[in-house]
C-alpha cells in the first residue's frame, strides 16, 4: 500500500482545494497555485520559508501568517473587492515581492499584485476579445529640458500600419509612485481601446503613455541612497514635466507617429497624480488640448487647495461660456469608496467649477476605491467621448 500513499496525499489535496472552491489568481506566475481566491473573495496566500521567524503579509492591512511542520507559512486574509492590489511579504523584517506572484512597478517600488477577478461579463471590456488588436511600441525620444533620454509607450489601434490614415492623440498619465508601465499592464488600456474600437463606441486614436516625472537639466540631479524612501518633491517636478510634454513629446510624436496635430485632435488625461498633472498642463495649455480627463484627481491634488476659478491657471476659468466654448469635453472621475480627503477634494473642485457655471461630466465607479478597477472603468468611460467629430 505504501506505494500508493503519494497518490491518495495528492487526491486527498485535490479534494480539499476543489471542495474550497478557490482558484489561482490570475496574476500568479505560471504554474503557482498560491496565492489563491475563495468564492467570497477571501485570499490564501503561502510561502515556504522554514528558517524565517515571523513572516507577514502586507495589503493595506498587516496580516500574520502562521507556520506548518514543513515550515510553511500561511494566512488567509478576509475578502477583498474585485479589481487589483499591491501586496508584499514581510520577512523577519525584510518587505519582499512574493515569489509566486507577478510583480507590477507601484508605490514607488516593484510589488507583488493579485487580481481578483470580476464576473466574466463586468470584466469583459478589459478581457482580450476575437476582434482587431493594435500595438503598444517603446518610444524612445531625447528631451532637451531634462537632456536625457526617455522613454514612453503608445498605443497604436488596429490597422494602423496598413494604411494612411491620421489619428487623434490621447496623453494619458499614471499616478503617484507608477511609471509609463502602468496603463499597459495594471491598466489593460490597449485591450480596453482595442474592445471599444472593435464595438465603434471609441473611434481609433494613439494613446501615449509617458513616465509623468522629470527633473530640468539645470537643476540638481536627485539621487536617492539606497533604501532612503523617495522624496518626491525632489524628484519630481510639475513644472519641469509640462515642458517636456509641450516641447519635447508632442512634438516628437508628431513627427514619429500620424497624427492629426492641432488641438481638436489631442486630449490629455490622468489618474490621481496624473489627473492633477493633466489640469495644470491642459489649462495652462489650452492652444494644445481640447479635451480633458482627471480620473480621482484634481488640481491641487488630493486634499489639496480648493481651486479660485478667476485667478488660478491665469484666470482661464473666470470666463465660463469662453471656457466652455474652447474646452471640447471637461470630465472627472471617482470611485464610491475612495479614501475621505480624495473624495473631498473631488466633490470640492466640482462644487467650485458647477458655482462658476463650468460644463463637465461627471462619474462615480460604484464599490471600487484608489485603485486600479476605478481607472480601467473611468478609461472605459471617457474615451467613448474623444473625437467624434471624426468618422
Amino acid at each position: 500500500m505504501n506505494r500508493f500513499l503519494p497518490l491518495l496525499l495528492l487526491i486527498s489535496g485535490a479534494l480539499c482545494v476543489a471542495q474550497s472552491g478557490s482558484i489561482p489568481a490570475p496574476t500568479n506566475t505560471p504554474g503557482q497555485e498560491y496565492p489563491r481566491i475563495l468564492p467570497d473573495h477571501s485570499l490564501i496566500f503561502r510561502i515556504k520559508a522554514p528558517d524565517a521567524q515571523n513572516v507577514q503579509v502586507q495589503m493595506g492591512k498587516t496580516y500574520d501568517m502562521t507556520k506548518d511542520a514543513d515550515g510553511v507559512w500561511s494566512v488567509t486574509v478576509p475578502p477583498q473587492v474585485v479589481g487589483f492590489h499591491y501586496y508584499s511579504l514581510v520577512i523577519d523584517g525584510a518587505t519582499v515581492s512574493d515569489p509566486a506572484s507577478m510583480s507590477f512597478f507601484g508605490a514607488n517600488k516593484m510589488s507583488s499584485g493579485i487580481e481578483v477577478p470580476e464576473s466574466d461579463a463586468d470584466a469583459a471590456y478589459y478581457t482580450v476579445q476575437d476582434v482587431p488588436h493594435g500595438e503598444v511600441r517603446q518610444f524612445r525620444y531625447y528631451s532637451k529640458v531634462t537632456e536625457t533620454w526617455r522613454r514612453a509607450f503608445v498605443y497604436t489601434p488596429p490597422g494602423y500600419d496598413n494604411g494612411v490614415t491620421r489619428y487623434p492623440v490621447l496623453y494619458l498619465q499614471h499616478g503617484g509612485g507608477e511609471d509609463e508601465h502602468g496603463w499597459v499592464i495594471q491598466g489593460k488600456a490597449d485591450i480596453i481601446l482595442d474592445n471599444l474600437i472593435a464595438e465603434k463606441k471609441a473611434v481609433p486614436m494613439i494613446i501615449v503613455m509617458d513616465k509623468g516625472y522629470a527633473v530640468a537639466a539645470d537643476k540638481k540631479p536627485y539621487v536617492q541612497a539606497p533604501g532612503e524612501p523617495v522624496d518626491m518633491n525632489r524628484a519630481f517636478s510639475l513644472l519641469a514635466f509640462e515642458k517636456v510634454m509641450i516641447s519635447d513629446l508632442i512634438p516628437a510624436i508628431d513627427r514619429s507617429y500620424r497624427t492629426i496635430p492641432d488641438r481638436d485632435h489631442r486630449a490629455m488625461a490622468g489618474l490621481s497624480m496624473g489627473g492633477a498633472q493633466t489640469f495644470y498642463i491642459v489649462l495652462n495649455n489650452l492652444d494644445k488640448f481640447a479635451y480633458l480627463g482627471g480620473f480621482s484627481g484634481v488640481p491641487g491634488g488630493n486634499g489639496g487647495p480648493v481651486i479660485n476659478t478667476k485667478t488660478d491657471f491665469g484666470g482661464v476659468l473666470a470666463d465660463a461660456d469662453v471656457f466652455n466654448k474652447r474646452m471640447k469635453l471637461a470630465w472627472f472621475g471617482i470611485g464610491t469608496e475612495e479614501p475621505g480627503t480624495m473624495s473631498q477634494g473631488m466633490q470640492a473642485f466640482r462644487e467650485a467649477i458647477t458655482k462658476a457655471g463650468i460644463k463637465y461630466v461627471y462619474y462615480e465607479s460604484p464599490g471600487t476605491s484608489h485603485e486600479w478597477l476605478t481607472w480601467r472603468r473611468d478609461l472605459k468611460e471617457f474615451t467613448p467621448r474623444l473625437f467624434k467629430e471624426i468618422k
